[in-house]
């Protein structure tokens, strides 16, 4: 199976920091895509940011200049560099991963868990 396990998720005020990590492990052969999406209560789930395993990336309007994804092949893992956050960004944060677990297997999407980010006013 593969696992994604996020961190980093937490309370801050306006204005301020948080970086996001999300690494994927189990039986992986290859990842290809991997993102960021966020779902706020009542709204339905959104991209935040996505990045492919060359480093292209994708940013969703309200979080550019403001949010960076980045990656680390080596280890699996995936990062989200979130400045001047806004209470709008008060969400549950949610990493995805297209892993093909064997050079025969198709690309699978997994997801983590979540983890809750809070911006307070």
């Amino acid at each position: 199976q593969v696992q994604l396990v996020e961190s980093g998720g937490g309370l801050v005020q306006a204005g301020g920091s948080l970086r996001l990590s999300c690494a994927a492990s189990g039986s992986i052969f290859s990842i290809n895509a991997m993102g960021w999406y966020r779902q706020a209560p009542g709204k339905q789930r959104e991209l935040v940011a996505a990045i492919t395993s060359g480093g292209s990336t994708n940013y969703a309007d309200s979080v550019k200049g403001r949010f960076t994804i980045s990656r680390d092949n080596a280890k699996n893992t995936v990062y989200l560099q979130m400045n001047s956050l806004k209470p709008e960004d008060t969400a549950v944060y949610y990493c995805n991963a297209d892993v093909r677990r064997s050079r025969t297997w198709d690309y699978q999407s997994y997801w983590g868990q979540g983890t809750q980010v809070t911006v307070s006013s």
